[in-house]
């Protein structure tokens, strides 16, 4: 039912944080896109089934009148790179969204060369959800539209996202997936609710922390 489809990296600035990740990690970006509704536009880092999106406020006006655009300026202020989300692909986000009690949104985002991007999602902007617990969308967009398969080229051998440590009450997020939770590769402990680390699987069979 679930599976890893994204890692949300908030950042102040698109470009400097694409040329960074090139640099330090070998991974490659393309722009994405703009979310006129949050003020918000992305970077994508394509891993196949799954990506990386840095994400950052490019409206200060639109963004600062939202409760999503104001937990992005306040997770890059000063500069600073920090994740901010996990995103799931649920199969039955109609489902998942009743039983949290959160609300299915249409969301759209054209790309640079015109295409449009369309899903639903389920938690993203809702008081409901703690920033720490992961939100979930379905993809109304043929799977290679999906953003992970956006043709780029890495300096490096990535297959996708291994793992993801998160710090937080780990019954809060057995209680949030529910059992359809159990296999998904997050490695939960106590401590100051936030995203501290995602893993990526490399060709080789390692993995490198991010």
């Amino acid at each position: 039912m679930y599976t890893i489809d994204h890692a949300v990296l908030a950042v102040s600035d698109l470009d400097r944080a694409g040329e960074r990740l090139h640099r330090d990690l070998g991974l490659a970006s393309v722009p994405g896109g703009v979310h006129p509704r949050w003020g918000t536009g992305n970077r994508i880092v394509p891993l196949g089934d799954s990506y990386i999106e840095l994400i950052a406020v490019v409206d200060h006006d639109v963004g600062s009148s939202t409760s999503l655009g104001r937990a992005l300026l306040a997770s890059s202020d000063g500069g600073r790179d920090r994740w901010f989300a996990i995103c799931l692909s649920d199969t039955e986000l109609e489902v998942t969204a009743r039983r949290l009690g959160l609300q299915v949104e249409a969301g759209t985002r054209t790309r640079p060369d015109g295409v449009e991007l369309r899903w639903r999602g389920a938690g993203i902007d809702d008081g409901a959800r703690d920033s720490w617990l992961p939100f979930f969308i379905a993809w109304d967009v043929p799977a290679e539209l999906h953003p992970g398969r956006t043709a780029t080229r890495h300096e490096v051998d990535v297959a996708g996202i291994a793992s993801v440590e998160i710090a937080g009450d780990p019954a809060r997020l057995r209680e949030w997936l529910g059992p359809e939770g159990d296999g998904l590769p997050f490695d939960v402990s106590d401590g100051y609710p936030q995203i501290r680390a995602v893993d990526l699987s490399l060709g080789d069979g390692t993995t490198v922390r991010f």
